[in-house]
């Protein structure tokens, strides 16, 4: 992460106070996982729940944006369309809470939301964000896909001054000038924080795999960087033997670890950088026969299956990266467009589950 910038100390405790009323008096289900439907149980969360863990780090510091500095009119975010822009299919737990958070928020403020799906596809994401705005988004959220690539976007919104703010992924470009704020986890240290658990688990000994996320966001990038830098600074015997894309997919995770136990039997430990690739890592190790603990598995995201595997003996342990996202981009996008300054970069802080909590923090997984 470059900078670490932050909301006003104001905003984020108005926005921690207005989401623990809303708390109180909202339960939001998440829906199942195609996944999920064939046997394991998602559950549903309430927003209590969903908004837990989700805070931000720090918020003195670093760079700011304004809509003076940016370009554009104040205006009331209750009369205005806010276009929300998912990229991914949403047989992922993460996706279905991310856009389950961006939609109860809308509602509790009484906002038009207009939403769309990429469906994995880049191309198909910009016409997406294209005609959000034709259909007259005043300001857009966007969950990128890729970070490269958004120029078609950036002009069509920096011609009608529309504010962007990105979720859970940056887009290479400007920061206060194409696009106000990115609002998400620090996938670096996400990163360290895994290897740590790698090497508690493995006794920083022996050969390891990792299953990359998908190519060309920042998000496989870093999950990578702060892992292996990590590994390398603390456990020099944990040798990484395999990397290979399982494109942030269950099925794609299942099967390049069969590939793994065919070329490498006696791994130790996979480090896959998403929960849903690691929960096809476990498929595959037990269609191997392997026992649950025979490789120590370190997965990224913190979603009901993934905490139930380390209940069950199958995960080591999973970084959380929250992806309720709701409250705060909604309280981001209503202090910019009041004329209140906002943080370029708002990074939220994770919890973690290990053996130690997961049976009785499960209820605060997705």
């Amino acid at each position: 992460m470059t900078q670490t910038a932050r909301l006003r100390r104001t905003s984020t405790r108005t926005l921690l106070a207005a989401g623990l009323v809303a708390s109180l008096a909202l339960a939001t289900g998440c829906a199942k996982s195609e996944d999920d439907k064939n046997g394991s149980d998602q559950g549903s969360s309430s927003a209590a729940e969903q908004n837990a863990g989700q805070e931000v780090a720090s918020p003195d510091g670093g760079e700011t944006c304004d809509i003076a500095a940016f370009g554009g009119k104040k205006l009331d975010l209750r009369n205005a369309t806010v276009g929300f822009s998912q990229s991914e299919k949403e047989a992922n737990p993460f996706r279905i809470a991310e856009t389950a958070s961006l939609k109860a928020e809308a509602k509790k403020r009484g906002v038009k939301l207009l939403t769309a799906n990429a469906q994995s596809q880049f191309s198909k994401q910009i016409s997406d964000v294209q005609d959000l705005i034709s259909k007259g988004a005043d300001l857009l959220v966007i969950a990128p896909l890729n970070s490269d690539g958004w120029e078609p976007v950036l002009r069509a919104a920096g011609a009608k001054h529309i504010p962007i703010v990105t979720v859970d992924r940056k887009i290479n470009a400007a920061a206060c000038k194409d696009y106000v704020s990115f609002i998400g986890s620090d996938f670096v240290e996400q990163g360290k924080r895994a290897a740590d658990q790698m090497i508690e688990a493995t006794g920083g000994k022996g050969t390891i795999a990792i299953l990359l996320g998908a190519a060309g966001n920042n998000v496989t990038t870093e999950r990578t960087k702060g892992f292996e830098d990590r590994i390398k600074e603390k456990a020099p015997d944990l040798k990484v033997v395999f990397k290979q894309t399982g494109e942030f997919a269950r099925e794609k995770g299942q099967q390049v670890t069969e590939q793994l136990i065919q070329s490498k039997p006696d791994i130790d430990g996979i480090y896959a950088e998403n929960d849903e690739m690691g929960l096809g890592a476990v498929n595959a190790l037990k269609g191997a026969g392997k026992k649950a603990g025979d490789v120590k598995i370190v997965t990224i995201d913190g979603t009901r299956n993934a905490v139930q595997g380390i209940v069950d003996g199958w995960i080591s342990g999973v970084i959380e990266s929250n992806p309720r996202f709701g409250p705060l981009a909604f309280q981001t996008l209503d202090s910019f467009t009041q004329g209140d300054k906002v943080g370029q970069d708002i990074v939220i802080k994770d919890s973690a589950y290990t053996k130690a909590n997961a049976d009785a923090d499960l209820s605060k997984a997705y």
